[in-house]
């Protein structure tokens, strides 16, 4: 059974989210408008509001003097304090990790990213986070005492949570893996946190990136494997297992080499930067980077020219038979390969329009994705806003977007 504090803790938090949402509704309030609105109590508004006050998640803007018709000392209002750091993003990468910060008005405030080895130990990455967040909250001077959800992206098939809940420190820490990132940032900013895969944070992140948001995407990132994401009706699909989007290991080559998933021939194994890299040097052509690359691809390669354009033709055929299935709007290709070989996005054009309709059918546009590492860090705050409980009334993509 819960204790007794535990129960008071909850309860406490429902007081609190209330009366922050009543504050993003209706802007600044006295405390007796806040109480006709969210139904508590004068003594326990007054605790709720102190509480929030002396965290930092509200502030006091003016009083309602201009306003009284009545006699008494005019009385304080309230709203939420903007420049607070109340949402936060994160974005565990294969080799460095971004963390994006923003206000009650979406705004970002803060962001940055610090790098690792690939092979980091999970509670290192962690750690390194945690340094990154609090260096970035001192250059910037944002407050990070009122955090009211933390949205996290990890590598690898992940469920995806319906909300944002908080977990007893114990329930995943220590395990090794992904699986404690959600529990340790609960324990250091006692706030809410919720999880995906990044990749699929990202697809999000690109529908409702930009002038033109849209709320059917397939996304595909090629980097040092190859990732996907499906946004339907503005919605990421997750799949029973989290494994909606897994375009990577879609089988393009049945007798090609082994993928790490113990498949063989898989997307990844032909379309991932270090795959490509390798056909490269195969065929003689010496690269080590994507800086090599980029070096090579600005000169007449055929060997450069065809690795680049075989593994593009793999990413259009899978993504393009994607697109029979789902019919969407767009269809973007992220990872910074695509800004060092644009050839990338045209072939992978053509083979998306080989694989529909031949007529009649309005084609997908293709892209290279607009948001560069940020893509996942800011897809967890959409996140954020989409699923937790603490922002009912948020408002949804085209908003974010804006």
């Amino acid at each position: 059974m819960p204790s007794r504090a535990g129960v008071q803790a909850f309860v406490r938090r429902t007081h609190e989210e209330r009366v922050l949402g009543a504050l993003r509704d209706g802007g600044a309030m006295s405390r007796a408008e806040i109480a006709e609105v969210v139904g508590l109590s004068r003594s326990t508004l007054s605790e709720i509001t102190g509480s929030l006050l002396l965290r930092g998640a509200i502030v006091v803007v003016d009083t309602d003097a201009g306003r009284r018709t009545g006699s008494g000392r005019p009385a304080e209002r309230l709203a939420l304090d903007p420049g607070s750091g109340q949402f936060m993003g994160v974005d565990f990468g294969h080799r460095r990790v971004h963390v994006v910060v923003a206000d009650a008005s979406h705004e970002i405030l803060m962001s940055g990213s610090a790098p690792y080895e690939s092979d980091t130990a999970w509670p290192a990455r962690i750690e390194r986070a945690f340094g990154l967040i609090d260096r970035l909250s001192s250059e910037a001077r944002v407050h990070l005492g009122a955090l009211q959800g933390i949205g996290i992206g990890v590598p690898g098939p992940h469920p995806g949570p319906p909300t944002a809940r908080p977990r007893h420190v114990g329930d995943s820490a220590g395990r090794g893996s992904a699986d404690g990132v959600d529990a340790a940032f609960v324990h250091r900013f006692d706030a809410p946190a919720i999880v995906d895969n990044n990749t699929r944070l990202a697809a999000l992140a690109e529908a409702i990136s930009g002038d033109d948001p849209v709320e059917d995407l397939i996304y595909v990132r090629l980097g040092d494997g190859v990732g996907g994401g499906l946004v339907v009706g503005g919605r990421l699909v997750t799949g029973s297992d989290g494994l909606a989007g897994e375009l990577g290991h879609v089988t393009v080559q049945p007798d090609g080499r082994q993928c790490r998933c113990g498949k063989l021939g898989c997307l990844e194994t032909v379309a991932s930067v270090p795959a490509i890299l390798a056909a490269c040097r195969a065929g003689g052509v010496l690269v080590d980077n994507l800086d090599d690359l980029q070096a090579a691809a600005a000169h007449p390669s055929p060997v450069v020219e065809q690795v680049l354009r075989t593994a593009a033709a793999a990413v259009g055929r899978v993504a393009g038979r994607s697109a029979m299935a789902l019919n969407p709007a767009r269809i973007v290709i992220g990872g910074e390969i695509t800004r060092v070989a644009p050839v990338i996005v045209q072939q992978v054009t053509a083979a998306v329009a080989d694989e529909l309709f031949p007529s009649g059918v309005t084609p997908p546009s293709v892209r290279a994705a607009e948001l560069a590492e940020e893509a996942g860090a800011v897809g967890a705050l959409a996140a954020l806003f989409h699923n937790s409980p603490l922002l009912v009334g948020y408002p949804q993509a085209d908003t974010l977007a804006r």
